[in-house]
């Protein structure tokens, strides 16, 4: 307790140094535990990009390439999924519910995602959050159009603007559906997901659109149905691009998994998006751990300005240590007041670098939800975070043990002897 108390007071002598040696080394511990949360977030958030669903079928292909182009909206499908097949699935009695996408078109760069009221109703992400629309409603009318927070904000459309779907993707198309212009009855929250850069709209749409389209091409003007004349059709699609399932009891999983696999009739894939996005963060999840090696030399900056703060006073201090030694001090005394005035700094730094990163995470959450759809829960410290912060204070310690070192061989005569 001597030795503590004895250091304190020598800290409060040098209260300037000490107190920015303890603010680098908390602005360092807020950076490292606020990229450790926000890897953490981001993490979590890509794994929720879609929750809830078992399974999502599609053409025969790979599990990455199906999940890319049905959940991020990256990339084709290799073939389509039939209506009939489609039903048979749907109507199996331990199915719940099953969502149909159709992807090929686009608007300025965005995809577009033909779907049913059941996208809006069953679809799920991070961990469980429910579509909310930011305004409007779902679509109901044959050429009504749903846009995401992200589409909605980067092109500046409202309710009630039109909208002409493109046919085909890029961000530059010749090939415009102009003669059936959509009009934007939602715009949906943000949800931080690749819902956020899809226009949706019905699947009765997408069909009506390409009803006088064939190869890729649209019909010669004698041939070419104008938008009320597709109302009338039959507009139930011959195709879709794959389907999410819901399961009545998820232990049946499995076994529909393999029914779709095994199908005779055609080449199907039926696989879990939690497996899938796991392989997939094991590809690109490189980028999170180069950004926390970063935060982590950071923090080792913050760590040696701390030495050379004391090493620097070391000189300054060799009459205060002669002093100690001459009262009766022995050098492990001087070794132990250093390496505690070290460890004081390191606590203090990282109780001060926890206190500012969860208050810049508080003050900063509302923000990263709206603009990024980032959603960071501060939660409390896990056993990887306490981990992280007592690494930091032995690293504190070990670092102080250089200039205690060097002060515990200083001899009493050293110290009283002035250097010329």
């Amino acid at each position: 307790m001597k030795t503590l108390s004895l250091a304190l007071r020598s800290l409060a002598n040098r209260r300037t140094t000490a107190l920015l040696t303890l603010c680098a080394i908390a602005v360092s511990v807020a950076l490292l535990l606020g990229v450790q949360k926000l890897r953490t977030a981001a993490r979590d958030g890509f794994a929720n990009t879609v929750s809830g669903v078992d399974l999502i079928v599609g053409a025969r292909s790979g599990q990455i390439n199906l999940l890319l182009y049905s959940v991020f909206r990256v990339g084709d499908a290799t073939a389509n999924v039939s209506w009939d097949t489609y039903q048979k699935v749907a109507r199996r009695s331990d199915v719940a519910w099953t969502i149909p996408l159709s992807l090929g078109d686009s608007h300025r760069g965005y995809r577009v995602l033909g779907t049913n009221l059941d996208y809006f109703r069953h679809y799920r992400f991070a961990g469980g959050r429910e579509l909310t629309f930011e305004a409007g409603k779902p679509f109901a009318d044959l050429y009504d159009a749903v846009l995401g927070a992200e589409v909605a904000r980067a092109l500046g459309y409202k309710l009630g603007d039109p909208v002409v779907i493109a046919h085909g993707l890029g961000n530059v198309s010749f090939a415009q559906h102009e003669d059936k212009p959509f009009r934007i009855v939602g715009i949906l929250a943000r949800t931080g997901t690749p819902v956020d850069r899809t226009v949706h709209v019905s699947l009765e749409a997408i069909t009506a659109i390409h009803v006088d389209w064939q190869s890729g091409m649209r019909a010669l003007p004698g041939g070419r149905v104008d938008a009320e004349a597709a109302r009338a059709m039959d507009l139930t699609p011959d195709s879709i691009t794959a389907f999410m399932v819901g399961m009545q009891n998820r232990v049946m999983t499995f076994g529909l998994q393999r029914a779709v696999n095994e199908y005779r009739q055609e080449a199907l894939l039926a696989i879990m998006p939690g497996v899938a996005l796991t392989q997939l963060w094991n590809l690109v999840g490189i980028a999170d751990t180069a950004l926390m090696i970063v935060a982590a030399f950071v923090v080792l900056a913050g760590l040696l300005g701390m030495l050379t703060a004391i090493l620097t006073s070391l000189n300054e201090r060799r009459r205060e240590m002669a002093i100690l030694r001459s009262v009766g001090a022995r050098p492990r005394h001087v070794f132990t007041l250093l390496v505690t005035e070290a460890g004081l700094l390191a606590v203090g730094g990282v109780a001060a670098g926890v206190a500012l990163c969860y208050g810049l995470i508080y003050a900063a959450k509302p923000l990263l939800e709206r603009r990024f759809g980032l959603f960071l829960e501060p939660g409390g410290l896990t056993g990887y975070d306490i981990g992280l912060l007592a690494a930091i204070v032995a690293a504190a310690l070990v670092m102080g043990a250089l200039p205690a070192w060097r002060a515990y061989r200083n001899t009493l005569a050293d110290g009283l002897t002035p250097r010329v």
